[in-house]
């Protein structure tokens, strides 16, 4: 009986603490937000002399990360401590407007160093979002960073393809993508990205001159694929799409929706919420330049001479499980391979489009743009 009293004593004792806590807590964000308000008001603030307010304000901000407010205040007072929250807004929500917003502070703050480490993450798909999100911001003052890594070929084609595609949203780096086109210094394996940036340039004189050297691939009848630009722009029937996708377009060969389908690449049972029409279309038109991380093709041959080309499925010491693009697993020991390289190639075709009309790949499009996440009941 005493044990079971004190007990109940010790719970009292404890909620009691809590709501004090909580208590001062709210009283806390009570006051932070008086301070920020006042200081909103007030014109050129020197926080460097106002510690005591700064501190006000970076615990306000806790409460605001991923709104409009957070980034304008951000601005507002320079708060560079703010960098690394302003780096995961710009990758996670790369083709948002937030994610843009959160990148040109980061470019406005001067923060070449974070951004140069984040582009080189060993994730490649990191450092490809945050070079699309600093692309949209059609910047020039971009073009410094962005630049060098379209001819390093030591970088991944992910990361040099989206390089190709920022520069391409501003002038500038329009010209200075064709005269690397012109002058023969452009990777092969970055010729789509680069037709689909200067052929699609409002400069007439640009795409003329791009179209010289450069060209889309031809759709099912040999006629020219749109650039994405322009089929982005256009309506499909996400009904007809969803035919084409298991039958003419050949996508359930290699992935899921809904557990239907074989599992080679990313499901895609929720693509519609995490990628733009854009991005849908560059992932099919140009699958070597967005593989997703883990999803990688690797080729290995085996000591008698066997070669096999997948997605590492799993590794140990003593053996690696490869799947193949028609979903077989392979399992082999470590004591029977010759040799394993990861390759640049997407195991997914690159030429699907020779199997479709524009008007078909635009209802694929359509009808993945419905494969969503589901919201609350």
């Amino acid at each position: 009986m005493q044990l079971r009293l004190f007990s109940w004593l010790f719970v009292l004792v404890a909620a009691f603490f809590a709501l004090k806590a909580g208590a001062q807590d709210d009283a806390q964000r009570a006051k932070d937000a008086l301070i920020v308000r006042t200081l909103l008001r007030l014109p050129g603030v020197d926080l460097s002399q106002k510690p005591e307010a700064k501190a006000a304000l970076l615990r306000y901000l806790e409460g605001e990360k991923g709104t409009e407010k957070y980034l304008e205040i951000v601005e507002k007072f320079a708060l560079r401590e703010t960098k690394d929250e302003l780096l995961r807004l710009a990758v996670e929500q790369s083709e948002g407007t937030l994610g843009v917003k959160a990148a040109g502070l980061l470019v406005k703050f001067q923060e070449n160093e974070l951004l140069a480490k984040t582009i080189a993450d060993p994730d490649p798909t990191k450092g490809a979002k945050l070079v699309a999100a600093l692309g949209l911001l059609s910047d020039k003052k971009t073009n410094d960073l962005l630049s060098p890594l379209v001819t390093d070929e030591q970088k991944p084609l992910a990361i040099r393809s989206a390089a190709v595609t920022a520069l391409g949203r501003n002038a500038p780096g329009q010209r200075w993508l064709l005269a690397t086109v012109e002058q023969g210094k452009l990777p092969a394996d970055l010729k789509f990205a680069a037709a689909n940036a200067l052929l699609s340039s409002a400069d007439e004189a640009v795409k003329s001159a791009a179209g010289k050297h450069l060209s889309l691939p031809a759709t099912a009848g040999g006629q020219p694929l749109p650039p994405i630009a322009e089929l982005v722009k256009r309506m499909g029937d996400a009904a007809r799409g969803k035919e084409l996708y298991a039958t003419t377009g050949t996508c359930a060969k290699c992935h899921k929706v809904k557990g239907e389908g074989k599992e080679v690449g990313p499901d895609l049972s929720e693509i519609g919420s995490k990628l733009s029409k854009e991005a849908l279309y560059l992932s099919i038109l140009d699958p070597s330049a967005g593989v997703s991380f883990n999803y990688e093709t690797w080729a290995v041959r085996t000591l008698d001479g066997t070669v096999l080309s997948g997605v590492l499925v799993s590794q140990t010491d003593e053996a690696i499980e490869l799947k193949t693009a028609e979903a077989i697993v392979h399992k082999l020991a470590r004591d029977d391979i010759d040799q394993m390289k990861k390759q640049a190639i997407s195991l997914m075709p690159a030429d699907i489009q020779k199997l479709l009309k524009a008007q078909d790949l635009v209802d694929i499009v359509e009808y993945l743009t419905t494969l969503k996440k589901p919201g609350p009941d």
